[in-house]
């Protein structure tokens, strides 16, 4: 074993220095007397550096989103329960377009603050061919006009650019939205570029391997935000409601969060798409009453296929094993939760 390797070597270095010192065996003595008292006499095993779970659910996920081919962020929350498990949740990774669900959240404040209605209406701002990178911002043209209610539901549901574009124009931009989000508590977050120029620019980087801060957030500040929404903190009612219910008609992502979720759970969502990533943020209402905020960022491994996979994978972890924790913990009266879609 350890110790006694290393004692046997100390007792020849202590006996090596005889010669040299008297009285020798007086030496040895107060040399090994202080090795004893510092560490004890028992022997040890090797010290570990394994990363260490709270549990095999946390650790399971931690397996599913292993970064060796590619960096991948999780964040998800049980909203009846307050456990949370994180993988990465802190690290910034490109939204692509899941951060429609703040532009939608910033036009329904507006909205509650009677500068806009649901039947305000909008031209698409539709992209004009231009080369990567020849512009701060990609050219744009205007479009069919159309309310803000179907410029949202088209926006969420079917991820359009040209009705997302529309409606963040409206909103003021970018920094509209980045202002709701701080006004909100929310940061490690940030819209940079109208999804015209994000779209026509990329691929400057490889996302499992750089960190651009550039319209990224954290899977953490996406749940906040989903949380905030669901729970009626951010929003009136009626204003969330606008933007749950399109959640739960996405068509989009049906091989992402949803994929492999029960039947009897519903899922409200929205996914995201770019170079070399797929992400996938939304909320999954059990049939026992709880909801879980989920908020799945994947770069890298190998095909927009494998990303899907592992987006799917790990849904369903979060799904089980907040389950197993629910049963192990029961709170009461779930269903009766003051936070329901309503939709």
């Amino acid at each position: 074993m350890a110790f006694p390797r290393f004692l046997a070597a100390l007792t020849g270095l202590a006996a090596a220095f005889a010669a040299m010192a008297t009285p020798a065996a007086a030496r040895e003595d107060d040399l090994l007397a202080t090795f004893d008292s510092t560490l004890g006499t028992q022997a040890r095993a090797p010290q570990s550096f394994d990363a260490v779970y709270a549990s095999t659910f946390e650790q399971r996920i931690a397996m599913l989103a292993d970064p060796a081919l590619g960096r991948i962020g999780v964040a998800a929350v049980d909203l009846a329960t307050g456990e949370e498990v994180m993988v990465l949740g802190d690290q910034l990774f490109p939204m692509a377009s899941t951060s429609k669900v703040a532009i939608a959240a910033t036009y329904m404040e507006m909205v509650e603050k009677g500068k806009y209605s649901l039947t305000s209406e909008f031209p698409l701002m539709l992209p004009v061919a231009s080369a990567k990178f020849s512009s701060s911002k990609a050219p744009v043209r205007p479009g069919q006009y159309m309310q803000a209610i179907d410029l949202i539901e088209i926006m969420i549901t079917r991820s359009s650019n040209p009705a997302t574009d529309a409606l963040l124009a409206a909103v003021g931009g970018p920094s509209a939205v980045n202002d709701f989000m701080r006004r909100k508590g929310i940061g490690q977050f940030s819209i940079n570029r109208d999804i015209a120029t994000l779209v026509r620019d990329d691929g400057e980087f490889n996302p499992a391997t750089y960190v651009d801060s550039r319209d990224a957030a954290t899977p953490k500040a996406m749940v906040r935000l989903l949380s905030g929404l669901y729970k009626g903190e951010f929003l009136s009612d009626n204003s969330r409601q606008v933007i749950l219910s399109a959640m739960s008609r996405t068509v989009t992502g049906k091989r992402r969060i949803p994929a492999n979720i029960p039947l009897e759970a519903r899922v409200s969502h929205k996914t995201g798409s770019l170079n070399n990533t797929s992400s996938d943020v939304g909320l999954i209402e059990c049939p026992d009453g709880r909801t879980i905020a989920v908020a799945i960022y994947v770069t890298g491994q190998g095909t927009k296929q494998a990303r899907e996979e592992r987006i799917a994978a790990i849904a369903r972890a979060l799904y089980d094993g907040f389950a197993v924790r629910a049963q192990a913990n029961p709170v009461k009266n779930w269903a009766s939760a003051p936070y329901d879609t309503g939709g």
